[in-house]
């Protein structure tokens, strides 16, 4: 690990936040990115050992403290050494009440709605008998 500056994009994918470097240059290039709280616009930009980076990812805020520079891309264990995460904690959902996360998403009553397969077979097979 070294200490000093590095280039934006190259350190989020050092950190394993992007796939491929060219990812996260997309991302810091389309204003989507803060440093110390200023919006960065240049993937260019450098970065260095304790600024606070702010962004959102897959529908949440990630805030990380830089706390170490890599010269190369690493494992996932080496990745997460660079950064401090200081994101809020994700709040839990409670959906139990909803009918999907009962299981009854798609079922019906029968005789309401439309005929299943098997019922439209049944009436396929009425109807051929009644001509």
């Amino acid at each position: 690990m070294t200490r000093g500056r590095q280039r934006i994009d190259k350190w989020l994918w050092h950190a394993r936040v992007f796939k491929t470097r060219s990812r996260a240059a997309v991302f810091a290039a389309a204003g989507k990115l803060r440093k110390n709280g200023t919006r960065v616009t240049k993937a260019s930009t450098s970065v260095g050992v304790d600024d606070v980076l702010t962004f959102a990812l897959g529908g949440r805020v990630k805030i990380f403290r830089i706390a170490d520079m890599a010269e190369r891309r690493g494992s996932y264990p080496q990745a997460i050494g660079l950064y401090e995460d200081l994101s809020p904690p994700e709040v839990a959902i409670d959906n139990s009440a909803t009918p999907f996360a009962q299981g009854m998403a798609g079922r019906r009553e029968p005789g309401q709605g439309r005929p299943t397969k098997r019922e439209r077979r049944a009436l396929d097979r009425w109807r051929r008998a009644a001509n």
